[in-house]
C-alpha cells in the first residue's frame, strides 16, 4: 500500500476507534448489560426447563448465537452512525476531494465497525464465562466468522448510511430486517428442530450460515455445512462491498 493511502487509512481507523471508545459508556457497556439479561433469562431460567441441544447444554448452546448477535449489531450500527453523522455534518465532502482511493475511505469505516464488532464481541465473551463453562473448539474458525461477519455488517451499514436522509432512516433496517433475521438466524434453536419445510425456509437466512459457523468454531457442531457458511459470507463481502464502492464512486446519496 502506498505510504500516503496507509497514512489516510490509519487516520480513518484512528477517527473511528476514537469516536466509540470516548463514549465508551454509550457503545460498550450496553451491550453487555443486553447479553447479560438474554444469558439470565434464557439461559439460566428458561435453559434449565429445556434441557439439553445438540448435545450441550441450552446455555452453551445459545452463547455463540449471542456474542454474533451483539458483533452484528454494533458493527452495524457503528458505521451506519458515523457515515451518516459525517454527511449530515458536510465532513464527507472534504473527504471526498482529498486525493484517497474510494476503497480507503469504504476500508477506513469497515473497518472501525469491525473493530467495535469484535471489541464488543470479547465483553460478551466474557461476561458468558461467568455463566457458563466455554470451551473453543476452532480458533481459526471464531476468528475468521467473526471477522467476515462484522465486515459483512459494516459493509451493511455504509450502505444504509449512504441513503439515509435523516437520522431515524439509519434505524429502520436494525428494526425491520437485522432483528428478525437474527432472531431467525438459529441464535435461540437449532434447525433441525423445524419442520423440513421450515428448514429449507430458514436455509435462505443469511445468518443462520453465520451463527451455525461460529457455533461450529465453539461446540464443533453446525446445522449447515462450513464450507457453505464461508462461501455465503465471501459471497455477500463480494456484492456489498461492490455497491458501497459504486455508491461512493457516483456520489450517490452523499449529501444529507
Amino acid at each position: 500500500m502506498n505510504r500516503l493511502y496507509w497514512i489516510a487509512f490509519k487516520s480513518l481507523i484512528t477517527k473511528e476507534v476514537h469516536r466509540f471508545a470516548r463514549i465508551w459508556v454509550q457503545t460498550m457497556v450496553p451491550p453487555a448489560i443486553t447479553m447479560t439479561l438474554y444469558f439470565i433469562i434464557f439461559g439460566n431460567l428458561i435453559g434449565s426447563r429445556i434441557g439439553d441441544m445438540g448435545g450441550f447444554s441450552y446455555m452453551a448452546y445459545i452463547v455463540p448465537g449471542l456474542i454474533m448477535m451483539s458483533v452484528i449489531t454494533n458493527a452495524y450500527s457503528n458505521v451506519a452512525s458515523s457515515f451518516f453523522s459525517a454527511k449530515f455534518q458536510h465532513n464527507i465532502e472534504e473527504l471526498l476531494v482529498a486525493p484517497v482511493p474510494n476503497a480507503i475511505i469504504i476500508a477506513g469505516y469497515v473497518g472501525g465497525g469491525v473493530l467495535r464488532g469484535v471489541g464488543v464481541g470479547c465483553i460478551v465473551t466474557l461476561v458468558s464465562l461467568l455463566f457458563v463453562d466455554l470451551q473453543i473448539t476452532h480458533w481459526g474458525v471464531v476468528i475468521a466468522t467473526v471477522i467476515l461477519t462484522a465486515t459483512v455488517f459494516s459493509l451493511g451499514g455504509l450502505i444504509n448510511a449512504v441513503f439515509a436522509k435523516t437520522f431515524d432512516d439509519i434505524s429502520i433496517i436494525p428494526t425491520f430486517v437485522l432483528t428478525p433475521l437474527t432472531y431467525l438466524g438459529g441464535v435461540f434453536y437449532s434447525l433441525s428442530l423445524l419442520p423440513a419445510f421450515w428448514q429449507s425456509v430458514s436455509k435462505l437466512n443469511p445468518i443462520v450460515y453465520m451463527v451455525n459457523a461460529f457455533r461450529y468454531g465453539f461446540l464443533g457442531v453446525s446445522d449447515v455445512g462450513i464450507g457453505t457458511s464461508f462461501a455465503v459470507l465471501a459471497g455477500f463481502i463480494a456484492v456489498l462491498y461492490a455497491i458501497a464502492y459504486y455508491l461512493i464512486a457516483r456520489g450517490i446519496g452523499l449529501r444529507a
